[in-house]
């Protein structure tokens, strides 16, 4: 296919969706943010790989700045996996931690410049700008990371799992634990399964209105 033929693809394929989808029914709405919760109990029943991987090829959709990809996820199963996890767990999340089918281990590759010729081929150029500055290269692949980390939760939700996120970890310990002679850096945990409500004790705590807190100028 000719440069040509796959921007007239591209082009239609956004056409078609357009056409097809005006916008999330209220269903969809309620999925997605206005019922779902952060859950801290779970019940016991399975997350399969194929579940992951899903809500995986949902979240790497998601715009980022120059396409950059530096998520990386470590997928925490095991009971040994688990067990190499909890002592680095503050205190109150280590039950419902364990509890967890998966944690997601959500982190990032301050490297993540090395592929630019493989994720933006239009720009490669633009890895020199960050092996040459490794506190750009820091700073920016946290926050594309954590960019894409809020687009692997609403994933999540997308595929029918709940999700679980959360701070309250030894980040320099999980990342010897699980990272270690590598580039890559943790951010925050993410427990995954089907929530149980008995974990829910109360009814969702206030969210600021749209004139609290925006300006249209």
């Amino acid at each position: 296919m000719s440069v040509e033929e796959a921007l007239a693809t591209a082009r239609a394929q956004v056409e078609d969706y357009r056409e097809r989808i005006a916008s999330l029914d209220d269903d969809s709405r309620d999925l997605m943010f206005r019922q779902a919760r952060n859950h801290n109990a779970w019940q016991d029943r399975d997350v399969t790989d194929a579940q992951l991987q899903d809500a995986f090829n949902l979240a790497r959709m998601g715009p980022t700045s120059a396409n950059t990809q530096p998520m990386r996820i470590a997928f925490i199963r095991s009971t040994e996996a688990k067990e190499r996890l909890n002592p680095h767990v503050n205190g109150p999340n280590q039950e419902k931690t364990m509890a967890a089918p998966v944690t997601a281990i959500v982190a990032y590759d301050n490297t993540f410049f090395t592929d630019f010729p493989r994720f933006n081929p239009i720009r490669p150029e633009m890895a020199d700008r960050f092996s040459g500055n490794a506190e750009m290269a820091e700073s920016f692949s946290r926050i594309q990371a954590i960019l894409q980390g809020g687009y692997f939760i609403l994933a999540l939700r997308a595929v029918g799992l709940d999700a679980g996120a959360m701070g309250g970890f030894n980040n320099k310990a999980v990342d010897e634990e699980f990272f270690a002679g590598t580039a890559v850096k943790s951010i925050f945990l993410c427990n995954i399964g089907y929530g149980d409500v008995a974990g829910i004790k109360g009814p969702r705590l206030y969210r600021y209105e749209f004139d609290e807190v925006c300006d249209v100028l």
